[in-house]
């Protein structure tokens, strides 16, 4: 079994401060990927740079207190590289891969619409850029898993409230036809959803932290691992785990009939 744990952070030292690694440790993932560090090597403890005697792999924006993103992992992968090749984005720090013989596994975070008109030009941006590279990955021949925080909620059912959303980033229709073309057009499945095809308030992994948002389950299904087809078949358990807040997103764990 290869169990892959996915989660947005919101601050590996604020997560840290919330039982984070005790928690990891207790689910005895093989392989974690994690998004928004918000943090630079230099300010990661020495248990951030080997947690519980795992690898560990980030890479950290350019910009302090921003984005990031991370690789945990038992074996130590036989390579990883840090962005896809497109300096704008790699500058900060939303991609991460690891390779594993015949898998990779990759640490993914979509930037974020909703600040200002600029960011949302930005995500645009990035998905124009990010189409192309998911078709490579492809044409590679390997298989693939991409964990992280896309920021799209792909289907009504991936949120509570979608009718008041639809004009707001994260479901706007341009976005969610990109996500339908990563999935229909280029063969990428959503795991998730291929094993809980109807869940909906149990699948969500992010919730506003304003108006008791969390409390009431108003939330939105966002983090995502998206596999090539027959590793996602061998996928047979999946959870999001709520039990504990180490931010404002959930875990996402998933096991996969599968040996690294």
């Amino acid at each position: 079994m290869l169990r892959i744990i996915s989660l947005n952070l919101n601050g590996i030292r604020s997560a840290w401060s919330k039982n984070l690694l005790a928690w990891v440790v207790a689910q005895a993932p093989d392989i974690v990927c994690l998004q928004e560090l918000k943090a630079q090597l230099p300010d990661l403890t020495p248990d951030m740079l080997a947690p519980d005697d795992m690898h560990a792999f980030y890479h950290a924006a350019e910009k302090k207190g921003y984005s990031g993103v991370g690789v945990w992992c038992r074996q130590k992968p036989e390579r990883v590289l840090e962005g896809f090749g497109n300096g704008e984005f790699d500058a900060e720090g939303r991609y991460i891969r690891a390779d594993f013989g015949k898998l990779s596994v990759i640490s993914l975070y979509l930037p974020s619409g909703s600040s200002s008109p600029e960011r949302q030009e930005a995500k645009f941006r990035f998905l124009d850029a990010f189409l192309p590279h998911l078709a490579a990955l492809r044409a590679e021949g390997r298989e693939i898993v991409l964990g992280g925080d896309w920021n799209i909620a792909h289907k009504e059912i991936d949120l509570k409230n979608w009718r008041s959303n639809q004009k707001n980033s994260g479901f706007l229709p341009e976005e969610r036809a990109w996500m339908t073309r990563v999935f229909d057009d280029h063969g990428w499945v959503d795991v998730y959803r291929r094993l809980h095809p109807e869940a909906s308030g149990d699948a969500y992994t992010w919730w506003s932290n304003r108006g008791q948002a969390r409390e009431k389950n108003v939330g939105w299904r966002i983090d995502y691992q998206v596999a090539t087809p027959d590793f996602a078949a061998a996928a047979w358990r999946a959870e999001v785990y709520k039990g504990e807040r180490f931010s404002d997103h959930a875990p996402l764990l998933i096991d996969y009939e599968w040996t690294l």
